[in-house]
């Protein structure tokens, strides 16, 4: 009986490999630890970027939201519709700013129009410039300094406040006549849900 050793050698089909020197290894293992460093570190600083932006973003939107005063241009015709604001064309220096609470939900309107268009607005409100009532301020000191209207004394300045049945909003309406070719129009429009 033969006792078989363990091989040593090369099997005979295999031919002899070449030991691997060092500087080899070194560059098989820096090369290995290069692509496994891209494979985590790209996804990962990916991910870090875009929560970065996300995070922006949301400050950005915040921000947005969180600011008092007027935003130039025109009410969505969804704000314009709910809030029942018909805005008339032509107008100009069209801003608006809308706030939202559990009680009360409001939207505040300006803009510059021509005489014709002043008609066209109270006339979608269903009242007509008799309905003005000179000197009178209808909007509230807090929808002021929300807004930043200021309505200094004078006879130029008319008001009126639109009552509606609920759920319908009321307007608070004042407008300024001093150069009655080209009114001013301010609105607060609330509504209560």
């Amino acid at each position: 009986m033969t006792t078989s050793l363990p091989h040593q050698g090369p099997w005979p089909d295999e031919p002899d490999r070449p030991v691997e020197d060092r500087r080899h290894m070194i560059r098989r293992r820096a090369l290995t630890l290069l692509i496994i460093v891209l494979l985590v570190g790209i996804p990962a600083g990916y991910l870090v970027i875009s929560a970065n932006q996300s995070r922006d973003s949301g400050k950005d939107k915040e921000a947005k939201y969180s600011a008092t005063g007027l935003t130039e241009g025109w009410p969505s015709k969804l704000q314009r519709r709910i809030y029942q604001v018909p805005v008339p064309h032509p107008a100009w220096h069209v801003a608006y700013y809308e706030t939202n609470n559990w009680k009360t939900s409001r939207l505040y309107t300006q803009f510059e129009t021509n005489a014709a268009g002043l008609d066209a607005y109270l006339t979608g409100l269903g009242v007509t410039r008799e309905d003005l009532n000179e000197g009178e301020i209808t909007i509230s000191a807090r929808a002021r300094k929300v807004t930043g209207w200021k309505f200094p004394e004078g006879d130029a300045w008319y008001g009126f406040v639109h009552r509606q049945k609920k759920p319908a909003p009321t307007h608070d309406v004042v407008v300024d006549l001093s150069n009655p070719a080209y009114p001013w129009v301010y609105v607060v429009s609330r509504t209560v849900p």
